[in-house]
């Protein structure tokens, strides 16, 4: 198994691409290791290596954020190691889906058929999750109100220098072109 690595624009995170889905119509964000022990035998032994900040699990890859001061070339090959003997021994990524709302989110919440919410979450997982994810993130649809849409950035793209810029620059003028009772976009933690 060869597992690749990228750097995102967070220089505090690494992107982990074992060539296979990690989680499929989800994310998992694990930012301590108290989260990481009730939902990830694999995000708490990541979290075991010293210098680990949060693990975030998405389709196809795992951001890992690291704490200040720590080195990739240090902490690397012991993520490495426990991301191949992860998938090797085909164990389960998570182990109660449910057991934190904060820690898991679908791709694909409710809709209570709004034709604007619809609109808005078909541009979000057409135009902007994709170009997220390729910076190891995701992004989060909690609601619209009053010509406010709320989102939360996540994984990599939660702690970014240029998440406030992706939010406004980005995915508000994105809804704001294709959706005109689209104002404001907010993000939400």
């Amino acid at each position: 198994m060869f597992i690749q690595t990228e750097t995102t624009p967070n220089p505090a995170v690494l992107k982990f691409l074992p060539g296979r889905i990690v989680l499929k119509g989800a994310t998992a964000e694990f930012c301590s290791m108290e989260e990481a022990e009730k939902g990830s035998e694999l995000a708490a032994a990541i979290f075991a290596v010293k210098g680990v900040a949060s693990v975030f699990f998405g389709e196809d890859f795992i951001s890992i954020a690291k704490k200040a001061n720590e080195q990739w070339d240090v902490m690397k090959p012991a993520i490495l190691g426990l991301i191949m003997e992860h998938f090797i021994t085909a164990r389960e990524l998570l182990l109660n889906q449910n057991n934190d709302s904060k820690v898991f989110a679908s791709q694909h919440a409710e809709d209570n058929g709004d034709p604007i919410i619809q609109k808005i979450k078909e541009l979000l997982d057409e135009r902007v999750r994709p170009a997220v994810a390729q910076d190891g993130g995701d992004i989060v649809f909690h609601g619209f109100d009053k010509g406010i849409v709320y989102l939360t950035l996540r994984g990599a793209c939660a702690g970014c220098p240029s998440a406030s810029a992706t939010l406004k620059m980005g995915v508000e003028n994105l809804l704001r072109h294709y959706i005109p009772e689209v104002a404001e976009v907010r993000a939400r933690m």
